[in-house]
């Protein structure tokens, strides 16, 4: 996809911010530093703590926001008040993922953290919020300094918990908008395993509505060696497994983007001993809440069939652990970042594909009825990405999640740039340079 040619006022208004940027961008060493320091000690969902406190202190060392903690959990929100003018909520995550960290960077953690099921479990910033929390001090720090050049009142907003996706509703539950202004836009960018310097954006649904569900089947335990006097949970479970397969390849449009994953099947312990019940944990994603209703639907009838035909005496219990919707983009709003993007990055703005992972940052922004968009930024080295594709080897490059996302520390300027442009812009309408 090809960008529209920017017209002189859309390149005058990128310049302006370009100037700006270059001018109060602050020494990113302190940042960088601060990146390797939030990447050696990452923090489970719900546990950010240390995070929290790094980010809270930071935010009040500065002087002129407020500052509000413990929002949803470790939230932490700054806002700057600068007179008349649009409401803009800027938001980084910051937890980490259970992961054994295996990229050999001298800053690579070796923590683990006890999750909430009791388990301790290594840690790794495998997402990259450690580039969002970093990036996004330095994009508070460059919009203070450069606040005699826009009105309207900034909100960086700190989330807990993104990767439960519950962080966010966490937070509104918690009255943050009881706390805070109400935002007329809400921005948000996530780090992936794309070029080193590139920012992608695109129009309409952006990422996938997912609901996350726990399902138990009740059977009848016993000894292995009487099968007949028991309900056998795990050739039940078993055969809800591969039936939730076919939702996807029969009842949905192929057309439609959608996934049905089982992720975590477990039951029993021992081998002579049929247990009395089996636990799932499955995965729905799709952009649209109907074919996420669909999806439920058939999950539901699935597992009460399989229950019934294998006789069992209760009926499966089925939860909702986690839901969150579909990122859908303002296309007014896109529009707007797009013709300043295209501007200030040129060809390294590239059209971005759906993602068929999941966010929650809506949440922040359908509670208040507010549009929101959300852009990606690069992070693998240049060298390591050209030689890649040189030899067709990009699948080979880690991505989001994987032990060996390790991403480039210079993707941490792209991010401050994309960021504190993004807000310049939406803050035009009360931009005034002096």
């Amino acid at each position: 996809m090809t960008y529209k040619k920017t017209t002189d006022a859309d390149d005058e208004t990128s310049q302006r911010a370009a100037s700006l940027i270059k001018k109060h961008r602050p020494d990113m060493t302190f940042y960088r530093d601060t990146y390797r320091q939030l990447h050696s000690m990452p923090e489970l969902s719900g546990q950010e703590e240390g995070t929290a406190r790094i980010v809270a202190d930071y935010l009040t060392s500065l002087g002129s926001f407020e500052v509000v903690t413990k929002i949803g959990g470790h939230g932490v929100v700054g806002v700057l008040t600068n007179g008349e003018g649009p409401t803009i909520l800027l938001r980084a995550d910051m937890d980490a993922l259970p992961l054994l960290e295996k990229t050999g960077l001298p800053y690579a953690s070796v923590r683990t953290q006890v999750d909430k099921s009791g388990v301790e479990k290594p840690v790794m910033h495998a997402c990259g919020h450690d580039t969002h929390v970093s990036s996004m001090m330095a994009v508070a720090k460059l919009l203070l300094s450069a606040r005699s050049h826009w009105q309207g009142t900034l909100i960086c907003l700190f989330q807990p918990a993104e990767e439960h996706l519950n962080g966010a509703k966490a937070m509104v539950d918690d009255g943050l908008y009881d706390k805070i202004p109400h935002p007329d836009i809400v921005l948000t960018q996530h780090v992936d395993n794309a070029r080193c310097g590139t920012i992608q954006l695109r129009s309409g649904p952006t990422m996938t509505a997912s609901v996350s569900l726990q399902i138990r089947i009740f059977g009848r335990g016993g000894h292995d060696s009487a099968p007949q006097d028991c309900i056998d949970p795990i050739i039940i479970g078993s055969s809800i497994v591969v039936q939730l397969q076919t939702i996807v390849s029969r009842q949905i449009d192929p057309g439609q983007l959608a996934v049905v994953t089982c992720g975590s099947i477990h039951a029993g312990d021992a081998p002579n001993i049929i247990p009395d019940s089996l636990d799932l944990k499955i995965n729905i994603r799709a952009l649209t809440n109907d074919i996420i209703d669909r999806i439920l639907a058939s999950v539901k009838r699935i597992v009460e069939a399989a229950c019934k035909a294998g006789g069992c005496d209760r009926e499966p219990l089925i939860e909702t652990i986690s839901s969150t919707p579909a990122t859908i983009h303002d296309e007014a709003t896109v529009q707007t970042l797009e013709k300043s993007f295209a501007s200030y990055f040129g060809s390294q703005l590239e059209h971005m594909d759906v993602v068929t992972a999941s966010e929650d940052v809506s949440i922040l922004a359908t509670a208040v009825g507010a549009p929101m968009v959300i852009w990606f930024f690069g992070s693998t080295d240049p060298i390591q990405w050209d030689t890649a594709k040189k030899n067709g080897k990009l699948n080979e490059i880690p991505y989001n999640h994987s032990p060996l996302f390790a991403p480039t520390i210079q993707s941490l300027d792209a991010a401050v740039d994309a960021m504190s442009l993004a807000a310049l812009t939406l803050f035009k309408p009360a931009l005034e340079v002096v």
